[in-house]
């Protein structure tokens, strides 16, 4: 029988959206690479009961590990051990040696970054993150909060619960002691090869695709497909066992034969990476100028390791006079068709092109939005050219939504076009 788990992130900051959760995603593919199926991934602000009724919740869908993450410092509203400890059954206890050792390195942070702080508020914190639950395992802390293995209490039936830190470098840097605990082993002891992998599309409808799915139908058994169109991208995400292998191998050619001119990549790499790697392969360097965009799209080219060899600079010429002097835009080319039209983008994909001593050159000019459109030319158009040393290409888009979704989905519409160009 397959390992599962259940994960709560914990802190009203995240459930309201001001801090992203980083933590839940990332357990969720640790604990996907171990072969552990996570079911759920429940996200509770800083309420009592409301941590208490994900944590019974979880326990009741079979979870065979429950993991929390936050709620473990020294304020009012670090509740996290305390609430694991009720629901666990088990009493907090101070753990006296565990509270010298947190003094201590409070005492070295406050030493090494010059902290002024109170000595008796500093003492009731460090003694707070110190009380536990009676015969919880402790992991020892990344930061100044200590990680808890908590069993149900003699009697009791139910998970255990692993209670990690919610800053994701303390948390990541527990992660391995973590997995040392006998009882974290010996719960996810049913843990099996769990093989995930991605296949991304350009172009195809997402209705085209289900389609296709559905004459697959009775073929998938064993496969966990899920589909997200993001931005004109179709990313199909599969999961399943090793003895299904031969089935997704299967449906990864069902879908080359019926969308195989649109499927960009089967290895899971993203657009970035595999423009990096056709960079490379060429021995091409690229530069980019742009307008609305204002430099999105050079900082995703700069993602890829290895990104000073390939790329060497971006111009962010928003206004009409950095287009002209800093790209060798015509000042009369500009005044004649305007900023955005399509002969504006090439010269300044050219002009980047030849000022920066690129082999590939893109020039970018739309109108992003909210302001600034016309009836000849709306919001949400924009002239792009992209040039190699074999040829040029243009296009002029019409991108929906608002400010944001233009000036990403532009990125987007840029990258693939690149790919299509330097792809050898």
């Amino acid at each position: 029988m397959v390992a599962r788990a259940g994960i709560v992130v914990t802190g009203t900051e995240v459930l309201t959206g001001r801090v992203p959760d980083r933590n839940g995603p990332w357990l969720a593919e640790a604990l996907r690479r171990l072969g552990v199926d996570v079911g759920h991934v429940v996200v509770v602000g800083d309420r009592p009961d409301d941590l208490s009724a994900a944590l019974r919740f979880l326990a009741d869908t079979g979870a065979d590990l429950v993991i929390t993450t936050g709620g473990l410092g020294p304020t009012a509203d670090d509740l996290t051990a305390q609430l694991v400890g009720q629901v666990q059954g088990r009493a907090p206890e101070l753990d006296v040696a565990l509270e010298g050792r947190i003094t201590e390195i409070v005492a070295r942070l406050s030493r090494d970054r010059g902290w002024r702080m109170d000595p008796g508020a500093t003492a009731a914190g460090t003694r707070k993150q110190a009380v536990v639950p009676a015969g919880a395992e402790v992991i020892e802390p990344v930061g100044t909060a200590p990680g808890l293995v908590v069993p149900v209490a003699d009697g009791r039936t139910g998970p255990p619960v692993l209670v990690l830190p919610g800053p994701p470098g303390e948390l990541r840097g527990m992660w391995p002691a973590a997995l040392e605990s006998p009882r974290v082993r010996a719960a996810l002891a049913g843990a099996t090869e769990l093989r995930q992998r991605t296949v991304r599309l350009w172009g195809t409808p997402e209705s085209e695709l289900a389609a296709t799915l559905r004459g697959l139908e009775g073929t998938l058994d064993g496969l966990e497909i899920t589909t997200c169109l993001r931005g004109g991208e179709l990313e199909v995400v599969t999961r399943f066992g090793p003895e299904h292998q031969a089935g997704y191998d299967a449906l990864v050619a069902a879908v080359h034969g019926a969308h195989g001119s649109t499927v960009f990549s089967t290895d899971g790499a993203e657009v970035d990476e595999l423009l990096a790697r056709a960079l490379d392969t060429r021995g091409w360097t690229i530069a980019t100028a742009e307008s609305c965009t204002a430099g999105m799209l050079v900082a995703r080219l700069t993602d890829p390791a290895g990104s000073s060899v390939r790329v060497l600079g971006g111009i962010a010429s928003y206004s009409n006079g950095v287009k002209t002097a800093a790209l060798g835009v015509p000042a009369e080319l500009i005044d004649a068709l305007g900023a955005v039209s399509a002969e504006v983008a090439v010269a300044m994909a050219s002009g980047v092109r030849e000022r920066l001593g690129a082999d590939v050159g893109v020039g970018i000019t739309g109108i992003a939005g909210p302001g600034g459109g016309s009836a000849d030319k709306p919001v949400g158009l924009v002239h792009v050219c992209v040039q190699s040393p074999l040829r040029s290409v243009s296009r002029e888009l019409h991108v929906p939504g608002g400010r944001a979704d233009v000036r990403e989905r532009t990125v987007r519409v840029v990258l693939q076009l690149l790919l299509e160009l330097v792809a050898p």
